[in-house]
């Protein structure tokens, strides 16, 4: 991951705004921007918020004009954006999705593949265990909460090649510990870089435990957010930070 900055931006959703989202999602990337991040990463649902029950009303393709900023500014930045978001599927559930705003204009879509109990009622697993983005030369392999929780999706991304093993998450405080064991686990098996953004305050009912954060390849752990609200946690070749979002 030579001479590349990335960030998960701990980031806390308005329920099911769209509109409102897109707005606050400009605002953390500019913040980006100003601090030289080339990748970002949003949490899990960020353009709407955990709200199984109303993913369907506010389901998204990756070219409706509400995300046109998020394209323009993806463009404009020269960043690399993965926003969540509930993805339409046609004559059936949404999907619990990763839209990755490339600064090229294109935009590309990956779908959760393992859902947790009790969101199938709500959403449809994908059908792709990995999706992996060139970012400035490095392999940036993409996952979403209860993806991490299966080594095989871990598994499949280092096997495509995955530098950064990067997940959008929604992670509680009682499920933390176990989570990012796992996710440090991970890096230090696969011999990959992780990043995992949480939402920075309860959504859908889940009190999120905050505390984003970022291993190296070997596991050890090079940033991490000291708790829930809303910042940066930044890392590249000479460490990391986290930096406070206004």
């Amino acid at each position: 991951m030579a001479g590349l900055r990335y960030a998960a931006a701990q980031y806390a959703s308005v329920p099911l705004d769209i509109e409102a989202n897109v707005a606050r999602h400009l605002a953390v990337i500019d913040a980006a921007r100003e601090a030289g991040v080339q990748l970002l990463v949003f949490p899990e649902l960020s353009l709407c918020g955990y709200e199984l029950a109303g993913l369907a009303a506010c389901a998204l393709k990756a070219d409706d004009a509400v995300l046109a900023p998020l394209r323009e500014r993806a463009a404009s930045a020269g960043m690399t954006i993965v926003a969540g978001a509930p993805l339409a599927n046609a004559g059936a559930l949404p999907g619990i999705g990763a839209i990755t705003f490339h600064p090229d204009g294109r935009t590309s879509c990956y779908r959760k593949h393992f859902l947790h109990a009790g969101e199938e009622q709500h959403v449809a697993a994908g059908s792709a265990i990995s999706q992996l983005h060139d970012v400035r030369g490095t392999r940036v392999a993409l996952a979403i909460c209860a993806d991490t929780g299966q080594q095989q999706h871990a598994h499949a991304a280092a096997v495509a090649g995955a530098e950064l093993y990067a997940a959008g998450s929604l992670i509680s405080v009682g499920g933390y510990d176990k989570d990012t064991g796992q996710l440090a686990g991970y890096a230090k098996l696969f011999g990959m870089g992780v990043l995992m953004a949480n939402h920075a305050r309860a959504s859908g009912g889940y009190q999120s435990a905050g505390r984003s954060a970022i291993w190296a390849a070997g596991g050890a752990l090079i940033v991490a957010a000291p708790g829930p609200g809303e910042l940066l946690v930044i890392a590249d070749d000479l460490g990391g930070k986290v930096v406070a979002l206004a």
